[in-house]
C-alpha cells in the first residue's frame, strides 16, 4: 500500500483513540462534577443524553481503533515482530473495548430503563470510564515508549 494510505491508516487511529480517551476524561473529570449544580431529575437527564451521544460515537470508533491497530501490525510484519509495547497497546485496547461493552450492556442500559435511575449507577459507570481513561493514557505511555523501538 502507498505510503499516503499508511498515513491515513494512522491518522484514523491516533484521532480515534483520541475521541474515545479525550471523550471518557470529559465524561468523568468534567461533566459529571458539573451536573452536581441541576437538581436530581435534570441532572439523571442531561448524563443519559450525554452519555447516549458518546456511547453511539464509541459503537463506531472502536472497531475503527481496533482495526486500524490490526492493520498495522500486520504492515509492520505481524504479530510475531512487533515491539513488546506494541502488544500491551493491544492488550489495553481490548481491555477497554471490554470497559466499554461493560458499561453499555450493564449500567448504561439500567440507567436507561430506570424511571429514576439511581445515583449509584451513574457511579458504576464512571468507576468504568475511569478504568477506559487509564488504560488509553497507558496506552498513550506505551505509544511514546515504543516510538523509538
Amino acid at each position: 500500500m502507498p505510503h499516503i494510505l499508511w498515513s491515513l491508516v494512522l491518522t484514523l487511529h491516533i484521532a480515534g483513540m483520541a475521541v474515545w480517551v479525550g471523550g471518557a476524561t470529559y465524561a468523568v473529570a468534567i461533566l459529571r462534577p458539573s451536573l452536581s449544580l441541576l437538581d436530581k431529575a435534570q441532572r439523571s437527564a442531561v448524563h443519559l443524553l450525554t452519555l447516549k451521544r458518546f456511547l453511539r460515537v464509541i459503537w463506531h470508533i472502536m472497531p475503527i481503533v481496533l482495526i486500524t491497530g490490526w492493520l498495522m501490525i500486520i504492515h509492520e510484519g505481524g504479530f510475531a515482530v512487533i515491539p513488546w509495547t506494541t502488544n500491551a497497546m493491544q492488550v489495553l485496547g481490548l481491555i477497554m473495548a471490554g470497559l466499554f461493552l461493560r458499561v453499555f450492556y450493564g449500567p448504561y442500559q439500567k440507567a436507561r430503563r430506570a424511571i429514576r435511575p439511581q445515583p449509584q449507577t451513574f457511579d458504576s459507570i464512571r468507576s468504568l470510564m475511569l478504568g477506559v481513561v487509564a488504560c488509553g493514557v497507558l496506552a498513550i505511555l506505551c505509544a511514546s515508549i515504543g516510538h523509538g523501538l
